[in-house]
């Protein structure tokens, strides 16, 4: 069949390009053909076997998508007079879900949309202006997916008609051959770092994702370790006059970054403190390099952290995170919960294809 996929890919980096590119590379080695129209970034090309469509307008996060939506239909339509596309997904209800419904009705093709969490966590809980545009897609596209029960109960709660019968659980998948208990100290040696041990966060910086009570918890904790925050966002530079105003000790900024399988293995402790999380791939990631996880007692990653890999915090208070982090390094209690994350990682390793046609 001939796919085409809409919403974020590499190099843009994030969660939602990372599961397209999943999906996608999968669905190629079963010998299906895909495409996929993304942001516009200079570095786009094809890759393992998919064929990459850029669109125009401006590559500033925040800015790019007020006009990705006009820019991937008008992608699509031409795709469509080029190539008998069978299936149109749109990766995050607005705005590619919103591209993806709209041409694939023109057309009549089948359409699915996934919701990937701050689609409905954010936009559409918190900007009460998209409701109507989201229940509109919800409510035209012919399947829609979810990448974890606690956002497929939210988007039932929206009430859409029908909304019940065509709603499936599609879980995130992990590479666990690129992700590895693998020895790497090389990102250790890059940053110089000391033999202490490494708290780490990747992310985006941005207030959902609420990195500032990891710094908090490290300005608090009464033990040494070293505090590694990858990614970049509108909140960086006010973190680092914070760590730097306050002389917080031994906590080192990235910035984004790509490698995030070299990182990894460098960690002692992977913690995510979002306020809102419809999942976190960030976590079965650093389950699959065999390293604990801490995260935030919220949507998804409740349905990822057992008592044998980790422990949920309170997202609001900065004595969780220094409480989570001295049990799992400084208690006793290391090798309980690495021994048991990489079988927890299994649990995410096969990649699911959510087409029904394909089944």
């Amino acid at each position: 069949m001939k796919i085409a996929m809409v919403g974020q890919f590499p190099p843009h980096v994030g969660g939602v390009g990372v599961h397209i590119h999943t999906l996608a590379r999968e669905l190629v080695k079963k010998g299906h053909e895909v495409y996929v129209v993304t942001y516009p970034h200079k570095n786009l090309a094809d890759i393992d076997g998919i064929h990459v469509i850029g669109t125009k307008g401006i590559d500033i996060p925040g800015l790019r998508g007020l006009m990705f939506k006009r820019n991937a239909k008008k992608a699509l339509k031409d795709l469509i007079k080029k190539v008998d596309i069978d299936i149109i997904h749109g990766h995050y209800l607005f705005p590619a879900g919103a591209a993806a419904v709209e041409v694939g009705k023109k057309y009549g093709i089948t359409t699915y949309v996934t919701a990937h969490g701050s689609d409905m966590f954010e936009l559409y809980k918190k900007q009460f202006f998209m409701r109507s545009p989201i229940k509109k897609i919800l409510k035209n596209a012919d399947h829609i997916l979810a990448v974890s029960n606690a956002l497929k109960d939210e988007i039932i709660a929206t009430g859409v008609d029908g909304i019940e019968n065509k709603i499936d659980l599609c879980w995130n998948s992990v590479d666990v051959n690129k992700f590895n208990e693998n020895p790497d100290d090389s990102f250790r040696k890059e940053l110089n770092l000391s033999d202490k041990p490494v708290v780490l966060f990747v992310g985006n910086i941005i207030k959902r994702k609420n990195v500032d009570l990891l710094i908090e918890a490290k300005k608090h904790s009464n033990n040494d370790y070293q505090l590694v925050i990858v990614g970049d966002g509108p909140l960086l530079n006010g973190l680092k006059e914070k760590v730097q105003k306050e002389n917080i000790s031994d906590v080192f900024f990235t910035g984004s970054r790509s490698d995030v399988e070299k990182i990894i293995p460098s960690c002692d402790v992977l913690v995510l403190p979002s306020f809102s999380e419809s999942f976190g791939l960030v976590l079965i990631e650093a389950l699959a390099c065999g390293k604990p996880v801490i995260g935030s007692k919220v949507g998804g990653i409740q349905e990822i952290i057992t008592p044998q890999v980790g422990l949920l915090i309170n997202p609001h208070d900065d004595k969780t995170v220094v409480s989570a982090i001295d049990k799992i390094l400084f208690s006793g209690e290391y090798d309980y919960y690495k021994a048991h994350a990489r079988n927890r990682a299994m649990d995410f390793a096969n990649i699911n294809i959510p087409y029904k046609e394909l089944k």
